[in-house]
């Protein structure tokens, strides 16, 4: 009884506060916060021995034929899952086609990529590993480089009790997307905006979050990551200009081959996006406040004026959550079995 009255209060409470706060009400209709655990994977439980293995790979640059690049090269999670380049430097110095996304709660989106090739995040991790841009490696090298390593096989057992080769490529992927699974960034100033806290945003927040929703923003940045579950035309009214949205890249169309989806792309999440610059796929515009503006062109066919720009972007920097803490793992040693980098460019891995 005593549970069911503390319950009760606080529906009183929440009530009233959106009572007096609207914009609340109208913001719980189209957002909601980001949990404080994991969100499940659908065929890949998340054990402890899965994450611990997976944060290992993660962080493991013998995944490149260089021996030089790690999955947090691109997506260093000392700086909200970026790398704070136009596009991402790869294999022999070369430079990648796209801004690199965030992998902080990549696994609320609706698939991988800007233009969303990868239906989870186990296939977002073989791709960057065998791009000749990226890692330049081989399914069949990554597996001996980690087989020639008694820690990761013992590792693999433990994380894959079950199965008879425990060491595969799929259960390399597998157990990063355990990992990057983990990486979630709850209780933003907008989470706990949305949990019923109406001082937890600023009066500027405030009316940026109302400008976000009355001019159309909210139309394609919605739901627990504020985007990321849907596909739009980058130009849907204005076309940007050729830097910010290069001809020779149309988006989707390069997956679907379907005439309608050229410079179609997946709405970017907007969480933590005041760390996550430069924006958009070609990573041209440094500038948030700029990034907004061009959206309301190009989108949404407004003209935003510098202060409703201003208030979106101080908005925008309520979505910041607690960044996760994430200890640099020991990596097994190599052994004089272990594949040796391979750093020519022109020569392909394995």
């Amino acid at each position: 009884m005593k549970r069911f009255i503390i319950a009760l209060t606080f529906l009183f409470a929440l009530g009233a506060a959106q009572v007096s706060d609207p914009l609340l009400g109208r913001a719980k209709v189209s957002f909601s916060p980001i949990p404080e655990s994991p969100p499940a994977i659908p065929g890949n439980a998340i054990t402890p021995a899965k994450v611990s293995l997976g944060k290992m790979l993660y962080f493991d640059p013998r995944l490149s034929a260089s021996q030089l690049l790690s999955c947090n090269s691109c997506h260093n999670l000392g700086l909200a899952g970026v790398d704070i380049q136009q596009t991402s430097t790869g294999h022999g110095w070369q430079k990648g086609p796209r801004n690199a996304p965030t992998v902080l709660n990549s696994a609320y989106n609706v698939a991988q990529f800007w233009d969303g090739r990868a239906a989870d995040l186990m296939e977002q991790a073989k791709g960057p590993i065998q791009a000749g841009v990226e890692m330049n490696n081989t399914p069949e090298r990554v597996v001996a480089t980690l087989a020639s390593m008694p820690q990761y096989v013992e590792r693999f057992s433990a994380a894959f009790p079950d199965e008879s080769e425990p060491l595969s490529f799929d259960n390399v992927a597998r157990a990063i997307e355990a990992f990057e699974a983990t990486l979630i960034t709850p209780e933003s100033d907008f989470d706990l905006y949305l949990a019923g806290d109406s001082d937890a945003l600023t009066a500027v927040q405030k009316s940026g979050l109302k400008v976000f929703m009355d001019k159309g923003c909210v139309a394609c940045h919605q739901g627990v990551n504020v985007g990321g579950q849907g596909y739009f035309p980058f130009g849907v009214v204005q076309r940007p200009a050729g830097s910010i949205r290069p001809e020779a890249d149309k988006g989707r169309y390069q997956v679907t081959r379907t005439p309608s989806d050229e410079y179609v792309f997946r709405s970017p999440p907007l969480r933590n996006v005041a760390l996550t610059y430069p924006y958009f796929h070609s990573g041209a515009v440094w500038s948030l406040e700029e990034a907004v503006t061009v959206m309301g062109s190009t989108q949404l066919g407004i003209q935003l004026d510098p202060q409703e720009a201003s208030e979106i972007a101080a908005f925008l920097t309520a979505l910041t959550g607690r960044q996760p803490v994430v200890d640099y793992p020991v990596l097994p040693p190599s052994t004089a079995d272990t594949p040796k980098p391979e750093l020519d460019v022109t020569a392909p891995a394995g």
